[in-house]
């Protein structure tokens, strides 16, 4: 195998697949990325043998065809120090050693046969679907705020994707939940379209919305109960799913808060973060004193101070005392596309509907908390 490919596609590339070597592992091949040339480029290669991640890349020539394995990490260190637009000469000496040049510098690097590589099996045998990338985008990142990292309930650890219908219309839908919070999104599919409920771990999601960002065109998707495929302009990322049942989040979905506060979002993200200046781990809890025209917002640290703010809001009932982990409130702003939040309540210990009227397919729910 003897290439040459330039430094700065070579590095994009490299960096999109690096996130899923796993850094610490026993089996050495898993540190390694897969380097086959054929046809005026290369296909790298990486897993963690749940993931795998495949992509193409342009030669500036390619002397001879071939194939081989590498450190992935210290491929990648090498490139991110070598020069920009530098020209890089890669050439097989051995089955074992792996030659690199680049103007006045040259490395020798180990490598192990490319017949060791584990790939996972791409057969999907089901019918591929497309969704605009950035609209996948949304989905994941609506979402991902109330993933569980509660490692005994593994099938909470996790985007929970399904395909719903209402109004005549087919939605591919995401969930998350930590029993604390739910977060909900959806996007419009075709009504035909074949997509079997499964639940994507966290790992993928992340290595997922990393590619989604750098994505310009379509995503296509196929899967089966037990792996899920995404094809992009950037590559292709095959992943093993969670096995198990996610919980029937309807059941925790509020339907009679009639009772509906509206802030403005930067007033409250501003506020909620000066009032938690005295509790940045947002432990203590973060107190709304609710009334018509005004929300106070308190937190109460006995170890540090305690701290009291007020901003304008309407709020159509009587005054309300409810607590929430302040975090959640953040994250949940983060994802707000509206100038203002909307919080529809019941009462001071019932779960409270966050929506956004900028996305009339998306919604959190939040449980209250005691202090």
């Amino acid at each position: 195998m003897e290439f040459t490919i330039d430094r700065d596609v070579f590095l994009k590339s490299l960096g999109h697949a690096y996130g899923i070597i796993e850094k610490k592992t026993t089996l050495q091949i898993l540190s390694n990325i897969l380097i086959e040339a054929k046809n005026s480029k290369i296909r790298i290669t990486a897993t963690d043998l749940d993931i795998i991640y495949s992509e193409e890349i342009p030669l500036l020539e390619l002397k001879k065809e071939g194939s081989t394995t590498t450190s992935a990490s210290v491929l990648y260190d090498i490139l991110r120090k070598l020069e920009s637009n530098a020209k890089i000469e890669i050439s097989l000496q051995s089955t074992n050693k792996l030659k690199l040049v680049s103007g006045n510098s040259k490395f020798n690097l180990l490598c192990i046969s490319a017949d060791n590589f584990p790939l996972l099996d791409e057969d999907i045998e089901k019918k591929v679907f497309e969704v605009s990338s950035q609209q996948m985008l949304k989905l994941l990142n609506k979402t991902k705020i109330s993933i569980s990292s509660d490692e005994t309930r593994h099938y909470l650890n996790g985007i929970y994707l399904h395909k719903t219908n209402s109004e005549n219309k087919s939605f591919l839908s995401a969930v998350a939940t930590d029993s604390h919070r739910l977060s909900f999104s959806s996007i419009e599919i075709e009504s035909n379209t074949d997509f079997a409920s499964i639940i994507l771990p966290k790992k993928t999601i992340f290595q997922l919305i990393s590619l989604l960002e750098q994505s310009t065109s379509a995503v296509k998707i196929s899967n089966n109960k037990s792996k899920i495929k995404f094809e992009m302009d950037t590559g292709v990322l095959i992943s093993k799913v969670i096995d198990g049942r996610f919980p029937d989040y309807t059941k925790v979905i509020p339907h009679d808060n009639d009772k509906i506060l509206k802030i403005k979002l930067e007033e409250f993200k501003n506020s909620i973060g000066i009032v938690s200046a005295v509790s940045p781990d947002y432990k203590k809890g973060l107190k709304m004193n609710i009334s018509k025209n005004f929300l106070q917002l308190s937190v109460d640290s006995p170890n540090s101070a305690d701290g009291v703010t007020v901003v304008n809001a309407k709020f159509d009932s009587n005054n309300i005392n409810i607590s929430f982990n302040g975090r959640y409130l953040v994250d949940i702003a983060s994802q707000i596309e509206n100038d203002s939040i909307t919080v529809n309540l019941k009462d001071a210990g019932s779960p409270v509907l966050i929506k956004d009227l900028s996305d009339k397919n998306s919604f959190h729910v939040v449980m209250p908390m005691k202090i």
